[in-house]
């Protein structure tokens, strides 16, 4: 229903904001995080949205970047988690951060978040890991010869493709863009923290 909002940020609370555009308030819910990086109330902003619609609620979810947006349409996805654990896992870790957790099944990342335990850390991890397939991944890595290839076994690139995916990307878009910005000695967490700069220019 709405892609983003820009507008002036009029109110700051604990889960949510109001932000004015166009005479109107709206209020969305969103992580501390994402409140605590908007700055003071009369900052313009750029809010990405998702609009929440079950039987007994109808509520505006919002996120600084597209990656946290993707990471909470992510979560809803899987069976169980709802928009008040999706909100406090962006709030306790960066989607860089969320998909090496889910790509290495670190359970312990996850539990971190209020609310979020280990049953359904496990979920998430297992039903998020299962939808990208390994003949998925491995049609998208660049064949020997190519520019910028990598071999399917190296594990610090094809994790990092998978983390991309993780957060909704394409095979091809997210192998396209590892294999372009590679280099020798980068950890899995910095080159899709690179990557993801990368894509969002």
């Amino acid at each position: 229903m709405f892609a983003y909002i820009k507008g002036t940020v009029e109110v700051k609370n604990n889960d949510s904001i109001i932000v004015e555009a166009g005479g109107i308030g709206y209020r969305i819910f969103t992580a501390l995080s994402t409140i605590n990086n908007l700055g003071q109330t009369g900052t313009t902003v750029k809010i990405f949205t998702h609009y929440y619609v079950r039987e007994d609620i109808a509520a505006l979810y919002g996120f600084g970047t597209m990656e946290e947006l993707s990471m909470f349409e992510m979560l809803l996805a899987v069976s169980g988690v709802g928009p008040k654990a999706a909100i406090s896992l962006i709030s306790t870790l960066s989607p860089s951060r969320f998909a090496l957790a889910v790509v290495s099944q670190d359970t312990k990342s996850l539990t971190k978040a209020q609310g979020i335990g280990m049953k359904m850390a496990q979920r998430i991890i297992l039903e998020l890991k299962d939808k990208i397939s390994k003949e998925q991944l491995t049609a998208s890595i660049p064949t020997a010869g190519s520019e910028n290839s990598f071999a399917p076994g190296d594990s610090v690139l094809s994790e990092a493709v998978s983390a991309l995916m993780v957060l909704g990307y394409g095979s091809v878009e997210a192998s396209g863009i590892i294999t372009g910005i590679y280099e020798d000695g980068m950890s899995v967490e910095d080159l899709i923290k690179k990557a993801l700069k990368s894509l969002s220019r």
